[in-house]
């Protein structure tokens, strides 16, 4: 193995923009891997002791990102083995505070919530035999949750804790060091569920696949899905790579996600092929955020919350005395934590000022820091007297924002739109032609009616074949937040069949 090199200093992954902004608390980081080299990671401490998880990166032929992930393997993995108990922990936010939870172990409670149903989407039918199962642990009650109910299931369960946070960066959050406290939280539910729980630092890798590509999409003028992203090229990409190059093989990789997976086989196999479904809490469903995964990638989940609603996962959790039963949401994009937006935006791609116009009129009323900063349909930030004002559309070439008063006007409509991306998840499914469908433009419980269009030759945008339209849709109604960038999520009796990226509006 090579002998990796540590830095002196901090340094960002390659192509990260900066501008001049450092803490002395660093993340330490090996020099940029290049073609056949390897590098070496060590965990942020933030005053605790922490065993340092060293990983061995290689990369194959260079690209625009530092090069594709060819393989990962731990060379010195940072591993939280518990107690040999899974009786209630008393952790932080635990239900044991209060001393209302039973000390019942996950096995006993395994009957009484299979025949409330709450483990139908474990796959229940494979009691007895049991499937090795990674485990996804974000240190919420969601994923927490998902864990207890695979044990409670009878299932041999592993949990890994992905560490992509990156805000070392900024001095301002840096103290809070909210990685920390989920990492402590999803310790204590380890222990209670008597399994290991193994950090798995991936900073570099979601800078490459997520962060920089929605830093890319902004400096184009659109609203990057970062959440998206993550699923589809770390969590269920770059983490599958990983999980396969252990000696250990997975049948399943299972996390909290409020979703379904309807299988065509009951083989226990990974080729089989499956089909994502609703959640039925519809105000939960995270199928939106799913809807890039590729069929290979699904056909390897499980989302034990599937069938569960919130108010049953709390229930759930507070039955269990796990430590995350009280604990709330995380809220906002993912990759930034407690870091602002703006700052965020501020830092990796400065400012460019310029007009704010009135539609209308045509009138200058102000001026904005950066096309970057708004988003159609943005009412704050705008700081101008006389509204409420809100963003209708964006020059990119002219440096213009463009609000209005009268957001939803006839002449502001938005009720069409162009697709690309498009990802169809299962082949006899795909749609062709013109079809009716209802679809998400965003995470939500709303669901519009909408007819499809599958063009028969892509529409270039100056000849950029990544981002151009493949299809085309038509809302039955009008939503006024339609942002390129976005993804649209298709769906069919309650399946979802895919999603493309908006790339144009009108």
């Amino acid at each position: 193995m090579l002998q990796a090199v540590r830095a002196p200093a901090h340094t960002r992954p390659q192509g990260h923009a900066t501008a001049g902004r450092r803490t002395a608390r660093s993340v330490e980081r090996a020099a940029a891997p290049s073609t056949g080299t390897r590098a070496c990671f060590s965990l942020p401490r933030c005053g605790r002791s922490r065993p340092t998880a060293c990983r061995s990166l290689e990369y194959d032929s260079a690209s625009e990102t530092g090069g594709s992930l060819k393989s990962i393997s731990l060379s010195e993995s940072a591993v939280y083995a518990p107690n040999g108990s899974d009786r209630t922990i008393e952790g932080p936010g635990s239900a044991a505070e209060g001393g209302t939870a039973a000390e019942r172990t996950l096995a006993e409670l395994g009957p009484e919530w299979a025949h409330k149903g709450y483990l139908d989407d474990c796959e229940p039918e494979k009691v007895g035999t049991g499937l090795k199962i990674a485990v996804l642990l974000s240190g919420g009650v969601d994923s927490s949750v998902a864990l207890s109910l695979l044990r409670a299931a009878g299932h041999d369960c592993t949990c890994f804790y992905l560490q992509i946070w990156f805000q070392e960066d900024f001095r301002n959050t840096w103290e809070a060091c909210p990685w920390e406290e989920d990492l402590q939280f999803a310790e204590e539910v380890c222990r209670r569920a008597g399994v290991e729980l193994h950090v798995i630092p991936l900073t570099k890798e979601y800078w490459d696949r997520v962060v920089a590509h929605s830093v890319e999409e902004m400096r184009s003028g659109r609203t990057p899905n970062p959440d998206i992203l993550c699923n589809s090229r770390i969590k269920f990409g770059v983490f599958y790579d990983y999980i396969d190059s252990l000696d250990v093989k997975f049948d399943r990789v299972a996390s909290g996600h409020y979703a379904r997976v309807e299988s065509s086989h009951a083989d226990g196999t990974a080729t089989r092929e499956v089909r994502l479904l609703l959640s039925r809490d519809e105000h939960k469903d995270q199928t939106y955020f799913l809807s890039q995964l590729k069929q290979e990638q699904l056909a390897r989940c499980c989302f034990p919350l599937g069938g569960l609603s919130k108010q049953t996962v709390r229930g759930v959790a507070e039955e269990a005395g796990l430590a995350t039963a009280r604990r709330k949401d995380s809220q906002g994009i993912c990759f930034l934590g407690k870091v602002k937006f703006s700052e965020f935006v501020a830092e990796h791609l400065g400012e460019n000022p310029g007009k704010i116009v009135e539609y209308e009129s045509g009138d200058v009323l102000g001026q904005h820091k950066g096309v970057w900063f708004h988003t159609i349909g943005q009412r704050r930030g705008l700081e101008l007297s006389g509204g409420p004002w809100y963003v209708v559309s964006k020059d990119l070439e002219k440096n213009l924002v463009y609000i209005s008063k009268d957001y939803y006007a006839m002449d502001k409509r938005r009720d069409q739109f162009g697709v690309g991306r498009l990802n169809w998840i299962n082949e006899g499914l795909t749609p062709t032609g013109t079809t009716r469908l209802m679809c998400k433009v965003r995470h939500g419980p709303q669901l519009y009616r909408c007819s499809l269009t599958v063009l028969d030759s892509p529409s270039e945008t100056e000849g950029d074949l990544v981002n151009c339209t493949r299809a085309l849709v038509r809302l039955d109604e009008d939503d006024q937040g339609l942002a390129a960038g976005q993804y649209c999520a298709f769906y069919q009796n309650g399946i979802c069949l895919g999603s493309g990226m908006i790339t144009e509006t009108g």
